[in-house]
This record gives structure tokens, C-alpha cells and sequence, in this order.
């Protein structure tokens, strides 16, 4: 009897002591996650001024399609390797800023305005989403390669000023570029715009000349015109392997290499924010990148490189698309 009266009361006392602590706990909070506003994702611009990298392009391929050096779209891209790119990015092929490729007026947009604080985003690969305002933003350069420092990042805000002070040597690799992330290595640093200036030789002076596009335009070779700008893009013109290759116009090389598959041993002239030439093909390159050139100067000798035979090929773009070269040169 003592037993059961036992069993009962403890029974009782359990029961009480569960009910207090149900009744004395609070619940946990519950979280109402659907009123809580999605934060906004930054997306990579594609449009006017960007580019989306495609299987097989390298940096020089891009600069040469849009009629920029590619040391600038690197910069404006803060690549810190311009040899590494990757399918799907997206790169700014204009100057920050402009609404064209020979970096004319400045854009304006607006957005809404977002509360709290701001963040910068950045992308998988390590650089800035293109369709941030970085350009006054202080940072270290890209993946700690370079300790941070004011003259570096002076560089990166603007690399014509810093182009006053540094110079830069021309790619050397040989191989041809068969994906976009196998491009070879590029110059890290700006071609020097005092550069020393390829003068032209006695005999350009006699040259026929012709003004097209605010550009005083001479023929780059002696020989004959053997293919069309309907075929290739340009004009092919032979000659014997080492005759001299003359700069069409006054401008700044821009590019040496044979990095860009098709041209072989190749040189790029950029003349103004408007029209570059390119002069391929040749078998050997006398100028360096960064180095001015007048009219009439020799800037490589006539080859076979990457070619069936020995020629020239020579291309005129205008902000990038290639123009007929009959339309500029003086008639023959």
C-alpha cells in the first residue's frame, strides 16, 4: 500500500516539475524570411564598349578587333596577367567612360539608390565586374601579386601618365594562341610614350602621298598588289623576302609579335584614337613597341612567316573594323 502510494506521489511530482518548465520556457523566435529584401548582384555589362571572350581569342586578338593597344585594355580591365582570360568574360574594350572607341564623350547613367553600406563585388576570376565605377577605387593589385603602393595604383588609374616613365618590351613567345586562356605573356607594364622616333628614310620623301581620314598615307611596299580587300581583309603585296616594310603613316607601334595566328611576325601602328595599320607576315621586325615612327620609316622586312609565300599583308582599321587600304593610299 506504502508502495503504491509512493509510486503515485513521485508520479505527481514529475508531472507538476514538466508542466513548470513548459509553462516557464519561452519559444525560440521564429524568423519571417520572406520579408527579408534579396540583395542586388552586380552582372558583368554586355553591350557597347564590352566584349564576352570567345573560344579561341587572346587580349591581342580583342585590342586588335576593337583598334585598342592592348596594354590599355588590360589596364582598364586590371588584368595582372593579361595572358590569362577565360571564355565568358566579359573585358571593357572602350576607355572608361566613353561612349565610342576613340574615347569620346563621357556616360551617364543613374540608378536607383540602394540603402546600407556599399560593397565592392568582385568576380570568381579575382577582377572587378566591369559594370562597377572602380576607377577610384584603392585596392591592392589583383591576387596579392604586388604589395600595394600608391605610385602602383597612380599606374593603374592612369596608365598615360604612367606610360611617361616605364617602358615595356614586346611578347616573345612563338607559339600561336589556340584558346583564350592560353594566350602568351604580355608586358605588365605601359609602352613609354618618349619613346625614341623612328625616322623615315631619304628615299620616303619622295613618295606619293594621300590625306584620308586627317592622315597623311603612303604605300607600306614596292610591290604588287596581288590579293584584294573583299579576300583578306587588307591588300597582299609581294616582293622578295627583305625588302623593306614601311610604316603607311605617322603613329606609335603598338604591338611586335606573332602572338595573333594567321599574321605571323606581325606590327601594329596606331596613328590616332581612330585608325591603326598592321603589317604581317614579315621576317624580321625592326621597331619595338612604344617607339614612334614617321611615315616612310622601315619597321620590319618583307618574310614568309605564317604565309605560302613572301608578302605583306597590310590592314587599315577604323576604330577596329578593317577599311579598304585602296580608299586611303594614293593611287599607284
Amino acid at each position: 500500500m506504502k508502495s503504491e502510494f509512493f509510486r503515485a506521489s513521485l508520479l505527481a511530482c514529475f508531472s507538476a516539475l514538466v508542466l513548470a518548465a513548459c509553462t516557464s520556457s519561452s519559444m525560440a523566435p521564429v524568423e519571417d524570411r520572406s520579408r527579408v529584401s534579396p540583395v542586388a548582384t552586380a552582372q558583368p555589362v554586355a553591350g557597347p564598349g564590352y566584349h564576352t571572350v570567345k573560344q579561341g581569342e587572346t587580349l591581342y586578338s580583342i585590342a586588335l578587333e576593337y583598334g585598342q593597344d592592348y596594354r590599355e585594355v588590360s589596364d582598364w580591365n586590371y588584368l595582372a596577367d593579361p595572358s590569362r582570360i577565360s571564355i565568358g568574360q566579359v573585358l571593357r574594350v572602350w576607355p572608361p567612360g566613353a561612349t565610342s572607341a576613340d574615347g569620346g564623350d563621357a556616360i551617364v547613367s543613374t540608378a536607383p539608390v540602394v540603402g546600407g553600406a556599399a560593397v565592392e563585388q568582385r568576380s570568381l576570376d579575382g577582377a572587378p565586374p566591369a559594370s562597377l565605377n572602380t576607377e577610384h577605387v584603392k585596392r591592392e593589385p589583383m591576387g596579392g601579386k604586388e604589395p600595394y603602393s600608391d605610385a602602383r595604383y597612380a599606374a593603374l588609374s592612369n596608365p598615360a601618365a604612367a606610360g611617361a616613365t616605364t617602358t615595356s618590351a614586346a611578347p616573345t613567345s612563338t607559339a600561336p594562341a589556340s584558346t583564350a586562356s592560353a594566350a602568351p605573356a604580355a608586358s605588365s607594364s605601359p609602352a613609354s610614350t618618349t619613346a625614341t622616333v623612328v625616322a623615315a628614310t631619304p628615299a620616303a620623301s619622295t613618295q606619293a602621298t594621300a590625306t584620308a581620314g586627317g592622315i597623311v598615307w603612303a604605300w607600306p611596299a614596292d610591290g604588287r598588289v596581288t590579293g584584294g580587300f573583299a579576300q583578306n581583309k587588307g591588300l597582299e603585296i609581294s616582293g622578295k623576302a627583305g625588302d623593306p616594310v614601311r610604316a603607311a603613316a605617322d603613329g606609335k607601334v603598338v604591338y611586335t609579335g606573332d602572338s595573333l595566328r594567321g599574321y605571323g611576325n606581325l606590327v601594329i601602328v596606331k596613328h590616332n584614337n581612330n585608325y591603326l595599320t598592321a603589317y604581317a607576315h614579315n621576317r624580321k621586325i625592326l621597331v619595338k613597341e612604344g617607339q614612334n615612327v614617321k611615315r616612310g620609316a622601315n619597321i620590319a622586312e618583307m618574310g614568309n612567316s605564317d604565309s605560302d609565300s613572301v608578302k605583306l599583308r597590310f590592314e587599315v582599321r577604323m576604330q577596329g573594323t578593317p577599311v579598304d587600304p585602296v580608299n586611303y593610299l594614293p593611287k599607284r
